[in-house]
This record gives C-alpha cells, structure tokens and sequence, in this order.
C-alpha cells in the first residue's frame, strides 16, 4: 500500500486519549473491489447500523470539502450505492486465513 502521507487516515487526537474506544472497521479498496477487516463490537447490530449512517453523513461532507460535490447531492449518492448493493443481494464474505499471531496470511 503507498498512500502520499498527506492523504493517509490518522488517529484523531480525542480517540487516542480515549481508553475506552474499540477500533471497529477498516476498509480499502483493493483490485477493484471493498476488502475489510472487521469487528462486531456492539452487542445490537443496530449500533452498527446507525455507525454506518455517521459515516455516509461525514463522507458526503468530505466529498464536499475535498471535491467541491454539493453535500446534499453527495449524501444521496452515498445512499443509492448502499441501497444497490442491498438490492442486487450478491455480496459474499470471504474470510481470508488468519495464522496463530493473528496475521493475514
């Protein structure tokens, strides 16, 4: 992975002082299609429902921000990517092999 160190994602300052936050979700975009590494945290997985609205709010403000998209507009875009991919019902989890030290193979 070689990201400019300008456009890598860093730790906000009020997550590191935080004894208490939990990592949940990272996620890239690898020979074409979303790769993650996940956490089921929450006990309710309507918490992660609603972690994953947080986001799409806060992603189509940065689309604004960044690429000038009005965030309105940006925030829908983000909506009809979810709800197609609910709608075409052809998502598979593939798990890749985790070796004893908790790596990836």
């Amino acid at each position: 992975m070689s990201e400019r160190d300008e456009y890598q994602l860093k730790t906000p300052e009020s997550v590191a002082a935080d004894p208490e936050a939990i990592e949940i979700l990272r996620m890239w975009w690898s020979n074409g299609e979303p790769v993650m590494s996940v956490k089921p945290a929450f006990n309710d997985p309507l918490k992660f429902g609603e972690l994953l609205a947080y986001a799409a709010r806060h992603m189509a403000h940065g689309y604004a921000v960044r690429h000038g998209h009005d965030e309105k507009q940006a925030y829908n875009r983000i909506l009809q990517g979810v709800t197609d991919v609910i709608k075409a019902d052809n998502v598979q989890t593939v798990a890749e092999p985790v070796t004893p030290t908790g790596r990836v193979q």
